[in-house]
This record gives structure tokens, sequence and C-alpha cells, in this order.
């Protein structure tokens, strides 16, 4: 059961400066481009830092007391290489949504720089990218579940849960032949890219014993 790669959601096409890119041309960069911040490469194309809306503001309100250390020097800024954050914060394009998720949260940043195996740059992938595998149909997301976690991964029958999926919301009813294997049957469902939720009701023993019971008298009733 794999989650989708950063390679599946990011975009290749990259807008970048370098060092000596003056302020003005990133402010008309951001607005022709509408996007909120811009990649720093050196000249092999490995991303040095990243220049935002922020950093470009500290022109206009200048330094304010809490701010970091930085931000007087940002705020006399000219280029590129005095406005930049840095070091930039990449990922790996192999790396699964979740990889991506865990470095944003914990850098508290929108967006990862994506580079290859020698570093250089090869696109950029955001929090709204992420957000994409929520956008998976309910259907993908039964099929996963029935096949991959049910089958492959706990070794069930098929029949052996009802899998419902409405919105991303899974529901799970039935019997698994190990009554153990609840809990790690749910939280493999809540690691399938595009759940919400996840929820499992018990079948409980006597409508099993009912339904057995009926099974075995249209079986004699048929013999007859």
């Amino acid at each position: 059961m794999d989650h989708l790669k950063v390679c599946d959601l990011m975009s290749d096409a990259v807008i970048r400066v370098q060092g000596g890119t003056p302020f003005k041309e990133i402010a008309h960069l951001l607005q022709e481009y509408d996007i909120t911040a811009v990649p720093v490469v050196d000249a092999d194309d490995r991303p040095v830092g990243v220049v935002s809306e922020a950093d470009l503001l500290h022109k206009m309100w200048g330094w304010r007391e809490g701010e970091s250390d930085a931000a007087p020097a940002k705020a006399s800024a000219v280029d590129a290489a005095g406005l930049m954050t840095s070091p930039a914060v990449c990922a790996r394009k192999e790396w699964s949504v979740v990889d991506a998720a865990r470095v944003m949260a914990e850098h508290g940043i929108k967006r990862l720089l994506v580079v290859d195996e020698e570093g250089r740059l090869t696109g950029v992938v955001s929090r709204s990218d992420l957000l994409r595998v929520f956008l998976r149909t309910d259907q993908a997301i039964r099929t996963e579940i029935v096949e991959e976690v049910l089958v492959r991964t706990l070794g069930e029958a098929p029949s052996a849960v009802h899998v419902d999926v409405t919105n991303g919301n899974v529901v799970l009813s039935g019997r698994l032949a190990d009554r153990g294997s609840v809990p790690a049957l749910e939280e493999l469902c809540r690691h399938v890219d595009g759940v919400v939720a996840v929820e499992f009701r018990p079948v409980p023993e006597a409508a099993d014993e009912t339904a057995d019971e009926r099974g075995a008298g249209s079986e004699s009733g048929g013999a007859r």
C-alpha cells in the first residue's frame, strides 16, 4: 500500500531567480505569475533560498520589535541574495505526500522545493497540491481498502468486511477471522490516501448465527 509521491503532485514549471535579481524584478514576477514566493538558485540551478511576499514587504514596514535578526537586512536589501530566507527547505521526488506534509508542518512553510539526485531544482510542491489526495474518488478509495488492506495486508477474504465510502468517510461492517486485527484494519484504512475518517461496525454474533441457521434451512429445504 503506497502513498502518492511528490512527483505525482508537484509542478515542474518553476519560476526562479538568482542572487543578483533586483527587488523590483522579483516583485514583477510575483505579480505576473500570481505566485507568493520564488526560489533563488545558484549558477548550477541548486536552490539556496526563497523570496516571499513577506520578504519584500519588509521594504515597506521596515523592522519591528520581536522580529528576527534578519529583518533589518531585508528592509534594506536590493536583490534576491539580501531578501531571501535561507537555507531553502527541499524535498525529493520520491518522497510520499506524508513525508512532504510532515516537513511542511515542522518548518511552518507552505511549499517545498523539489530537487533531483544532484540537488538541482526540478519542481515545487505546495500545501494545495498535497490536498489533492482528498479529491480521490470514493470508488478508488474503496478498491484500495479491499484489495490492498483487507486481502494483501491482512489476508482476509474480500467479503469478510463490507466497505462503504462516502465523501472519503469509510464505514466498515463485518467480522474478521482474527478479531484482534480490527485496530490494525482501522489504522491501515486511515493511512489510505483520500480517507477522511474511519468507523468499524462489528456484526453481532447472534446476527451471524441467525444468518447461518437461515442458510442451513434453505439448503435443507432444497434437499427435500
